[in-house]
């Protein structure tokens, strides 16, 4: 099973404090495998697996935007009725806790989750053992592509 780190941050519910988080991290080319926004009445909670992890905690430590790192797993979710119910039961039956889970929904072969498919960002309590279960069961660890750097090619006049 592939482990990523993912990043919380708590916003207030204003317009305009979501997009300019995500500005920010857009104008330094980091890319998100996952996000998710939950509402929590006056603040709203992102959870976000970036492509480049140190990147975006420079990032919002720059832009003065508290988060909380964690480890979670991600798990290829091919585009088929009851996937993600196997992969729930089978966490249960070794009495694993799900604390939350979100999905990333693959439209095309990017090379991230599974063809038509996504990735599941599950946090467990318990990561190492939920590796070990999902792996011996035959579930497909996410595939990541490394963050490839980027190219700056010469423009030239006509």
């Amino acid at each position: 099973m592939q482990t990523a780190k993912q990043l919380s941050v708590m916003l207030t519910n204003k317009p305009g404090r979501l997009a300019d988080m995500l500005g920010a991290l857009n104008k330094e080319k980091v890319n998100f495998l996952a996000l998710t926004v939950m509402d929590r009445g006056d603040r709203g909670t992102v959870r976000f697996v970036p492509d480049d992890f140190a990147a975006a905690v420079k990032i919002l430590e720059k832009i003065n935007v508290r988060f909380e790192p964690s480890d979670v797993l991600l798990v290829d979710v091919p585009n088929q009725s009851g996937v993600l119910r196997k992969i729930f039961e089978r966490l249960a039956a070794e009495h694993l806790n799900i604390d939350y889970a979100y999905c990333s929904i693959n439209s095309g072969g990017n090379g991230r989750g599974a063809k038509g498919g996504g990735v599941a960002v599950i946090k467990v309590n318990d990561l190492a053992k939920a590796q070990r279960v999902l792996a011996e069961s035959g579930m497909t660890p996410a595939r990541t592509a490394k963050r490839k750097p980027t190219v700056r090619l010469p423009v030239f006049a006509r």
